[in-house]
């Protein structure tokens, strides 16, 4: 599948936040989505949040209602977003942070696609790669400091996604680790 081909998809779903056409991109860490997720929104020219601004560090409770009242509840009404984005070096959310209202919004990030956001939803999309490749990801990305957490959040991703079924629900299902390059306009959309 080409990106735009996936973008035409977004475009052709029905507005379910407000006026907005949702997608949310879920899937391991390291899989690959916020590389999918910004390409999809470059073509779609829409603003990305990452949900690595909204989780209390590392741990993936609350973030689906932070994600609703901060976000997506205001979206909704037609007006930008402003929150306080994480700092992970501090600990604490106090990064000023303004989504812009529009006619599409990606939300990338574990947990995404809760299944109470799903009458919200335009587009699901599920992103996996082979779990080595997602360590190896999380390792370059962090190095030894972050890799300390891998562990407990694999467990932790993987109860919510099982909780969840986030990987049968999704509307589109991405090869984060495709066995061949599908190009920087290709999208490697699993069976």
């Amino acid at each position: 599948m080409r990106l735009a081909e996936l973008a035409d998809r977004v475009r052709a779903a029905p507005a379910r936040l407000g006026g907005t056409r949702l997608v949310l991109v879920d899937g391991p860490a390291g899989s690959g989505k916020t590389t999918l997720a910004q390409r999809l929104a470059g073509a779609l020219d829409a603003p990305v949040v990452h949900l690595d601004d909204l989780y209390a560090g590392w741990t993936l409770d609350g973030v689906v209602d932070r994600l609703t009242r901060w976000v997506l509840e205001p979206v909704a009404a037609g007006r930008d977003a402003v929150f306080d984005a994480y700092d992970w070096h501090a600990g604490a959310f106090r990064v000023p942070t303004t989504v812009p209202a529009g006619p599409v919004l990606v939300v990338e990030g574990c947990g995404a696609g809760a299944r109470e956001l799903a009458d919200r939803v335009s587009l699901l999309v599920w992103v996996e790669a082979p779990p080595e490749v997602c360590a190896r990801r999380w390792a370059d990305r962090g190095g030894a400091a972050m890799t300390a957490f891998q562990p407990d959040w694999a467990r932790a991703e993987a109860a919510v996604f099982a909780r969840e079924g986030t990987r049968a629900r999704a509307d589109v299902r991405v090869d984060g680790a495709p066995a061949h390059d599908p190009g920087p306009d290709g999208v490697a959309v699993l069976g």
